[in-house]
């Protein structure tokens, strides 16, 4: 990574055409997979993709359209050597990927469908288990106060971290993401007290935490800016994630993660 920090970090490749902060941009396959290299480049240890995009003003695509898009760029990035990720929570996209050899399958619900268990323990993909307050779906406005959402949160990861592990998967795989912006509710608040209890979450059940703050609504809210001139902001706040303990962070822009990290290294001596 280049950083000098035990960090991995995955960079957001979305292949949609409404995403909140760059949808239609990378929708062609030449653009993907050209925005893909560049990620890499930067610094990205792994290529989060995503056809369907899960903001609260995203339309439903549909898990075949999901799987044409991914068809074509996740092998030719895959036959470069890129570590690849999925972000989707269509079961039928999960399988699609499970059977491509990804390295790493990303669920804004954590995984809730029990049928695809076997299959899950059957692969050696890393799972990222996203918390979310939406049940099923896309993110949706919903305003959970901020002293509420740690409970919620660690409700959610008994269970399901729990119900992995009975399924045979190897605790090993386990990723936690706590969630962020509108998963955790519409006041930015809740966020922000989600960041700041990182370090109650990973030792909770000794596992990695992965954070994806990156051009979120809350980060907006608090610095004033749109998604375009949210870097400045992205970039400290997923910092300061780094610095409460998360080992993971999901970002639009690996470069500037990556040489924030090493400037830090470098000054503290490390």
């Amino acid at each position: 990574m280049g950083s000098g920090m035990a960090l991995t970090i995955f960079g957001i490749l979305n292949i949609t055409a409404d995403s909140f902060s760059d949808g239609g941009r990378y929708l062609t396959p030449k653009a993907a997979l050209a925005h893909g290299r560049s990620l890499l480049a930067g610094g990205a240890d792994v290529l989060d993709i995503g056809a369907a995009s899960s903001n609260p003003k995203a339309v439903a695509v549909g898990a075949r359209t999901e799987i044409a898009r991914l068809k074509k760029v996740v092998p030719t990035l895959m036959a470069e050597g890129a570590a690849v990720s999925i972000d989707s929570f269509e079961p039928d996209v999960q399988r699609w990927a499970l059977g491509q050899g990804v390295q790493w399958l990303n669920d804004i619900h954590g995984f809730p469908d029990e049928s695809l268990y076997p299959e899950l323990a059957d692969s050696d993909c890393g799972l990222i288990v996203m918390h979310a307050v939406q049940a099923e779906g896309i993110a949706t406005e919903v305003d959970v106060p901020p002293d509420e959402i740690m409970q919620r949160m660690f409700d959610f990861f008994d269970k399901r971290v729990g119900a992995l592990q009975a399924a045979g998967i190897d605790k090993s795989r386990i990723v936690l993401d706590p969630g962020m912006g509108f998963f955790l509710g519409t006041n930015p608040e809740t966020s922000i007290e989600a960041l700041r209890r990182l370090p109650d979450l990973g030792p909770r059940y000794d596992l990695p935490v992965l954070v994806s703050v990156s051009r979120k609504s809350f980060i907006r809210a608090l610095a004033g800016v749109s998604a375009a001139d949210a870097g400045a902001a992205t970039l400290a706040a997923e910092i300061f994630a780094v610095s409460r303990g998360a080992s993971m962070i999901r970002t639009h822009d690996p470069k500037a993660l990556s040489d924030g990290l090493s400037v830090i290294s470098a000054l503290s001596g490390a």
